[in-house]
């Protein structure tokens, strides 16, 4: 486990100048399903959200704050329409401001040391988020250190690093972007998604003492999608590795 704590915290690639000229415009595209390809790959995504969402279908969560992690233009939040409580890290505002499921939203943080340490979840969440955080551990570690007496961490991750993961976004987002833009969407996806879906699992386990995985697949290395729901926080590891700055 050492030997996977010690690549973090990464160093994110940089994007080519003609990438990253239209990037804010892609990704926020990306997130709203604003081309043919993305509102096909929202439609596989929506597997991501119902996993999260499974616990509070049907009416329950009311009584169950949440934190989502990397919440973005605010999509999961209609899965969830009953939880009452609901926080949110998001660093990009352009994402969700002007979003109808605002009002909704308790608190809006940019960085997960905004937090106050004496808050406490019921539930923290995170769709399609922990691949792009570059110092991973320290995330999940003050994530185990805000989670209330038998709270849950859920997570849903696409399966980078797995061929079906790869096979799966070059022959939709990415070909369409090298026809809309003439530009490799494999760079974007270097300069995004800085952790594998193994490495993720990893850290997961090194600061939960359970963990429980769901594939969209037939195994993990044969998937779309992992879902991971973690509990029992080991406080001696998160406080460890926790730190003090941004995550």
């Amino acid at each position: 486990m050492n030997d996977i704590l010690a690549r973090f915290p990464k160093q994110r690639p940089p994007l080519p100048p003609a990438i990253e000229a239209i990037y804010a415009r892609q990704y926020a595209s990306n997130r709203q399903g604003g081309t043919a390809a993305a509102s096909l790959a929202q439609r596989v995504e929506s597997w991501l959200h119902r996993q999260v969402a499974a616990d509070v279908a049907g009416g329950g969560g009311a009584d169950a704050p949440t934190l989502e992690l990397g919440a973005g233009t605010l999509n999961q939040l209609p899965w969830e329409p009953s939880v009452s409580t609901y926080d949110i890290v998001e660093p990009l505002a352009f994402l969700y401001e002007g979003s109808p499921h605002l009002p909704r939203v308790r608190h809006v943080f940019a960085d997960i040391a905004q937090v106050p340490a004496h808050h406490r979840y019921r539930r923290i969440t995170s769709v399609a988020t922990l691949e792009h955080v570059c110092d991973l551990p320290r995330l999940v570690a003050r994530c185990g250190l805000l989670l209330g007496d038998g709270g849950v961490f859920r997570a849903s991750v696409p399966s980078e690093g797995t061929w079906l993961w790869t096979l799966g976004w070059k022959l939709t987002t990415g070909l369409e972007f090298r026809l809309r833009h003439g530009l490799d969407y494999g760079e974007l996806m270097r300069h995004e998604h800085v952790n594998t879906a193994d490495e993720i699992e990893a850290v997961l386990r090194h600061c939960f003492g359970a963990l429980r995985c769901r594939v969209f697949g037939l195994s993990r290395a044969h998937s779309l999608y992992r879902y991971y729901e973690c509990t029992g926080p080991l406080a001696e590891r998160c406080t460890a590795l926790a730190g003090a700055g941004p995550a």
